[in-house]
């Protein structure tokens, strides 16, 4: 464990970023920080800017491919692609769209496991901008605060709606839960397909990608193993 880190940290710049060139990355499907990439003015455009840039440069795009925009059917789409990017699949980039989340006094002393298994999402993947989809088992030990379990699957979804990959979509969930709650007993499991695997390049359809994040009481084998047994794996 201590030669991967110390390998890894000597591939990563004082931003905590891989350094590799766009030919080393290739295909392969790796994070270069736990953070998403941003810029520091990433929010000085109103979203309505956003979707008027973002229309523009798409409907470039697809003249560019050749299609006739003066087609009913494909007139609108540079809108509608603007529109869905900004409002919907990539809205988790946006600190204002975090939900809210509230806590509430453990009253029932309830000191177990809770597992909110098989949350759906769909995010995208940040290398080729194809869709990841799966589900997430999320699992906490509450030491003093709990949470409402539809903020479970609300926190999976607002870090799925951004390009993604997968490793780090595991560890910012894990992370923002732990922060939440007060406590490192959170487990996270991920298993999804990615369109980038099976739509092309290799185009393996059959094969999908679990990832894993074990905090606290969750790096004890014996918890991470009930753990385990109730999402079934």
């Amino acid at each position: 464990m201590k030669q991967n880190e110390t390998l890894l940290n000597t591939l990563l710049d004082n931003n905590g970023r891989l350094l590799l060139t766009d030919e080393e990355i290739g295909d392969d499907h790796i994070a270069t920080s736990v953070d998403t990439p941003m810029r520091a003015d990433a929010f000085e455009m109103s979203d309505e800017e956003k979707i008027a840039q973002i229309e523009y440069h798409f409907k470039q795009i697809m003249e560019t491919l050749g299609l006739d925009l003066t087609d009913d059917s494909l007139k609108g789409t540079p809108k509608r692609v603007a529109k869905m990017y900004v409002k919907e699949i990539f809205s988790g980039l946006d600190p204002k769209n975090k939900p809210s989340v509230a806590l509430f006094d453990n009253k029932y002393q309830y000191n177990e496991m809770l597992v909110e298994k098989n949350i759906s999402f769909y995010s995208n993947c940040e290398h080729h901008f194809v869709p990841i989809f799966g589900k997430a088992h999320v699992a906490y030990i509450a030491e003093g605060k709990v949470i409402g379990l539809s903020k479970l699957n609300r926190i999976v979804q607002h870090y799925a709606k951004r390009p993604q990959v997968q490793e780090r979509l595991t560890v910012q969930i894990a992370k923002d839960l732990q922060e939440i709650l007060g406590t490192e007993n959170v487990a996270v499991m991920i298993d999804a397909k990615h369109l980038c695997v099976a739509s092309r390049g290799v185009k393996d359809d059959t094969s999908s990608t679990v990832t894993s994040y074990y905090g606290g009481k969750f790096q004890e084998e014996s918890v991470r193993q009930e753990f385990l047994k109730y999402v079934g794996n």
